[in-house]
């Protein structure tokens, strides 16, 4: 019951603290606008501007007729006592009509001082003006504006915080989303696509990245048995689960979140898959953890760290990073610990620096000075690659690449690790920079030397320097200049990908075998690539089921000499049949006027010719050979045909190989006879003269 308009409302110093937890910053326009999470001990009582019914509201003023009776929600010197007709309006217009509503309550504007304002300097008065604002049902903040409070109410949805502070306002929690991938079940948050809506994100685009990182790890898990495996970034928790749950007792899973809602999501879901948890959140049991053997193999270990704590105190064989943006600032971290023949994989989304649209990014992230190309997509991969290989040989250590796939949402780079300054070493010196034609988009890596090269220009296969003003060449880097791929890998993935029946992955796994050996043969087979007498990557001998002893490599134990000479004599043998670098986008060099063959059927002609050629997952047009550009643009025109213009019919010209090449040198002829007997005010007679004898018209004004 309110007997006068003096409310009695203390707010205590502590009340008045700002929680990061439960600040906002909703508007800055305005001092007003801000907003002041009041912290109290949970639960408390709600406020008295959170009603449900505007009669509950009226009860709190008691009004009667024949007395006047203060607002709950007004000090006095804003509105005065007043008899219950007029104070009813005041209620209802005022207050309940621009309400926020919220499962079946409605939070009123509220005019009491319960938020510090600051004070107004009027000359030598100082008056304080007390503006209105709203409390928010779930965190007890004081919001000013009631779009700000929508969106805040909002934002509290998105993350499943709908359950209220308050003893007298039970609120449901949000039902969660329950969705299915690769028989792994997880429950998602509303707006679990969107990262700045919701803690747990959970992106269904990266199915296809899940599932060449579950390909990755299903090789590994054949090599050695059992492997301790790390998601750094676990999210949802959804890649960690599928490992577990196909593999099974041939891996440890630890997903690892610094988020406690993250965290708790993945609990939920391990529970939801049928798998049992252990939790493990103190950073001084870690050495613990992991230490038994005879755990039960549905175990997911669940951890709440740092991504480079965890990785800092414990060592794992295959780590995947898939952190917001870039993962620049764990890769120290993950090459410290990582075991010996291990495994790390990255996923990079930070498209917008690596694809060349933000260069001071990438510049600042990686050290990377690139240009927008035809081959940017390969280009972002070489980088991701050059700022790996650099963090592990601070670490002594070495990489040979296994799979680097550059698609629309992400960089995606899967590297061995191999112990020691030697291999550091050999894989440091493949960062080179790289030497760009803006002209005609030629490239070429910069020579293995210390000594200052006098004209740069001459190592481009091109004479755009010579015939171009100015200066026509841009120096990127510096990036890999290694194999992108490791073919006998990817046949393992491949094969891995048909056991476990993931579809989706096969036709992107048969373009990178085709890439890998530079060839269009798409011929393969499904039997198990682990029946060959011995598997060799990266000089490195990997135990598979028919191997016999003497080619085993013991986990933890170092080569002879003789087998390290050995594998020294194969990589350069092998190194001559790496594929080309990069690729050309046959739209790119097309021929104005002329049609372009098919593009398998210009693949056929560059192999008749002698040359590589495969086609390029980084891009459904792009050729990759090793053809130079010159001779690559001469044999797309020497299988292009005209096209014709007007009212004919755009059908193509199939001509003879001499009688075509004749026919392009007779038209250069005509034109320039014709160049010469009209002035230059004639260009469209030559043009029609020329368009008459057959040849299209572009040639005229060329």
């Amino acid at each position: 019951k309110v007997e006068s308009n003096n409310l009695d409302v203390k707010v205590t110093e502590s009340e008045l603290e700002t929680e990061e937890k439960g600040m906002e910053e909703e508007s800055t326009r305005e001092p007003e606008s801000n907003i002041l999470d009041v912290s109290s001990d949970y639960p408390r009582e709600k406020h008295i501007s959170i009603q449900r019914h505007l009669a509950d509201l009226e009860k709190l003023a008691d009004l009667k007729e024949d007395e006047k009776k203060p607002c709950p929600l007004c000090p006095e010197e804003k509105f005065k006592a007043c008899y219950s007709h007029k104070l009813h309006r005041h209620l209802q217009n005022l207050h309940w009509k621009v309400s926020v509503e919220f499962e079946g309550y409605r939070m009123c504007i509220c005019h009491l001082p319960c938020r510090p304002v600051k004070p107004n300097l009027v000359g030598d008065q100082t008056s304080s003006k007390m503006g209105a604002h709203y409390h928010c049902i779930i965190c007890s903040a004081t919001i000013t504006r009631r779009t700000d409070m929508i969106g805040h109410i909002n934002r509290h949805v998105n993350k499943g915080e709908t359950e209220s502070r308050f003893i007298t306002v039970p609120a449901p929690k949000s039902s969660h989303e329950v969705l299915k991938e690769s028989a792994t079940d997880v429950q998602v948050l509303p707006n679990y696509s969107t990262p700045q809506k919701t803690d747990s994100y959970f992106n269904p685009k990266m199915k296809l990245n899940r599932q060449l990182i579950f390909c990755a790890l299903a090789v590994l898990a054949e090599e050695r048995k059992p492997i301790e495996c790390l998601d750094a970034f676990g999210a949802t928790g959804i890649m960690g689960l599928q490992w577990a749950k196909h593999l099974r007792s041939a891996v440890k899973v630890t997903i690892n979140d610094c988020n406690e809602n993250s965290v708790t999501m993945i609990q939920e879901n391990c529970h939801l898959n049928k798998m049992k948890v252990k939790l493990n959140t103190k950073e001084e049991d870690n050495d613990e953890a992991m230490g038994d053997g005879e755990e039960n193999t549905d175990t997911i270990e669940v951890t709440k760290m740092d991504a480079n704590v965890i990785m800092h105190l414990r060592s794992f064989d295959f780590i995947h990073l898939d952190p917001f943006g870039t993962s620049v600032n764990y890769l120290d971290s993950a090459f410290r610990n990582v075991r010996n023949l291990g495994i790390v994989s990255l996923t990079s989304t930070d498209i917008s620096s690596l694809y060349a649209k933000a260069q001071h990014v990438a510049l600042r992230h990686y050290g990377c000075n690139i240009v927008r190309t035809e081959y940017f997509k390969e280009l972002a991969a070489r980088i991701v690659i050059a700022a790996v290989t650099r963090a592990a040989a601070r670490c002594n250590k070495g990489i040979e690449v296994l799979l680097a796939v550059a698609l629309e949402h992400f960089v995606l780079v899967v590297v061995r690790v191999l112990r020691g300054p030697s291999p550091a070493d050999d894989s440091a010196k493949k960062i080179r920079y790289l030497i760009h034609c803006q002209w005609c988009e030629e490239r070429i890596f910069q020579k293995e030397s210390n000594m200052v090269e006098e004209n740069p220009y001459q190592q481009l296969p091109c004479d755009c320097h010579g015939s171009m003003p100015g200066k026509t060449a841009v120096v990127l880097g510096p990036l890999w200049s290694g194999a992108l791929f490791n073919t006998g890998f990817l046949r393992r993935m491949l094969f891995e990908a048909v056991q476990y029946g993931l579809d989706e992955v096969q036709p992107l796994l048969k373009t990178l075998v085709c890439e890998a050996e530079c060839t269009t043969s798409k011929h393969f087979s499904t039997h198990s690539p682990y029946d060959e007498s011995k598997q060799e990557e990266c000089g490195v001998y990997i135990k598979t089921p028919n191997t016999s002893a003497e080619f085993y490599l013991v986990h933890g134990k170092r080569k002879s000499d003789e087998v390290i000479r050995s594998a020294a004599k194969r990589q350069k043998s092998e190194n001559t049949a790496e594929h080309p670098a990069f690729y050309y986008n046959i739209h790119r060099h097309s021929i104005k006027g002329m049609n372009m063959p098919k593009l398998n059927k210009f693949l056929n002609y560059l192999s008749e010719a002698g040359y590589r050629v495969s086609r390029t997952h980084f891009d459904p047009m792009g050729v990759r050979t090793n053809a130079p550009l010159a001779q690559f643009k001469t044999i797309l025109m020497k299988y292009s045909t005209p096209t014709y213009a007007g009212g004919q019919a755009e059908a193509p010209v199939h001509l003879t190989e001499d009688i075509q090449a004749g026919e392009q040198v007779q038209a250069t002829a005509d034109v320039k006879a014709e160049d010469a007997e009209f002035p230059e005010d004639d260009k469209s007679a030559v043009a029609a003269a020329v368009f008459t004898k057959g040849y299209p018209t572009h040639c005229a004004a060329d």
